[in-house]
Formats: C-alpha cells, structure tokens, sequence
C-alpha cells in the first residue's frame, strides 16, 4: 500500500504520519511495534538512495537489519484492512464528491532477477523499454485538498498464473491491467468513496468498459 502522507491535508508530513499510523491496523497493537512501524515510514518518505532493510535500519539508528526484516516477514498483516483504514482517512482529511478525481495508472519495479512475484520481461514505463520488471497498477485519489494512494493491484504475466508452481493461490488468474484497473475501480464504487470524476493514462482511457 503506498501513501502519499505528506500531500494529505495541511498538517506536517512527520505529524500526519503519526496520525495515520495511530488510526491504521498494524499486526501487534503494541508500542513497540509501533514505533517500528513509524522508523519504517519514516525510512521511506526519507531521501535514501536505496531503500531496503539495510538503509532503513540504519536510517533508524539500528545496527542491524533484523527488527525492519522481522516487521515484514514475521508479523501478519492485514493489506485489505490496512488499505480501508487508509481510505477513512483520505475521505476525511481530502474526499471531495465533486471534484474529486480517481486516477488509474501504473508503474514498473525494475528487478534483477525473476524471483520477485509477477516479475518477467516485459514493458516498463519506469525504464522506457523491455526489462525484467514487476507492474503494478494503482488507484490514486486527487482532490484540491490534497491527494493519496488508495488501492493496488500487481500485475502477473500468463507465465505466472499458469504455472501452479509459482502461483499457489487457485483463486488468482490471468487478469490484464485494465481488468485489474477496473477491479479497484468497482472496489471504490461499492465503498462508497466520494468523487465526480475518473481519469487514466492512455491506455486505460482506451478501453471502453473504463469509461464512464
């Protein structure tokens, strides 16, 4: 989930990031986590060249890795919860129902290798070319009080979804980045998110069942 913290509101970037994460469902309601939490995003919205558990740790005093990589890999987090606590807060702090806007695009993880879930030779913007890459496809939400990240898709390749191996989850199949566009487009509307308008990269405003 990616939230543009700092473009929410009028309030401080730093205040508005503890305001959000005393709002959000995190895996352990303790302080101690929390404050994890808070160093973890604090590492990302900092200006660090590459951000990983290395830099992030070290950005947040720690000698090691260890407490950044145990935060994502131990802990069991609640994504979907995560994203509707998240939109609670854009609703207050930014929702306009009619000028709002939805904004559909996406963007490309360049990876080296093929590990990664959906990663593969294809298209990315972020380069400009074909190169092993994840897409992911994002909702935004814009309005003249400020804007956030509000719902993600990953993209997977046919030669994810068809191979069992690698995709385990029966219920996943081939979806293309419109279908997924309209997945969390659908989402948005069910929950009732106030907005008067949807607007997309060229691609997506090409397909006729997106417009609206």
């Amino acid at each position: 989930m990616i939230i543009d913290l700092g473009a929410v509101g009028g309030v401080g970037m730093v205040g508005r990031v503890h305001d959000v994460l005393q709002s959000v469902r995190v895996p352990v309601l303790t302080s101690g986590v929390r404050r994890r939490v808070m160093a973890y995003v604090r590492g990302l919205l900092a200006e660090v060249e590459r951000k990983n558990g290395w830099t992030l740790a070290e950005a947040a005093g720690d000698t090691g890795p260890e407490g950044m990589q145990r935060l994502l890999n131990f802990y069991t987090w609640d994504c979907d919860g995560l994203r509707h606590d998240v939109r609670d807060v854009m609703v207050e702090t930014v929702g306009d129902e009619t000028a709002g806007a939805l904004i559909v695009d996406e963007t490309g993880f360049l990876k080296k290798g093929n590990k990664s879930a959906g990663s593969a030779r294809q298209y990315s913007g972020t380069a400009g070319r074909i190169e092993i890459s994840q897409i992911g496809v994002f909702l935004a939400y814009a309005s003249e009080r400020g804007r956030a990240s509000i719902d993600r898709e990953l993209y997977l390749p046919k030669a994810w979804t068809e191979d069992r191996n690698r995709c385990r989850d029966d219920d996943i199949g081939f979806a293309t980045k419109p279908e997924l566009a309209q997945t969390m487009l659908e989402r948005a509307l069910d929950d009732g998110l106030p907005f008067g308008w949807v607007t997309a990269d060229e691609a997506y405003g090409q397909v006729s069942r997106l417009q609206m």
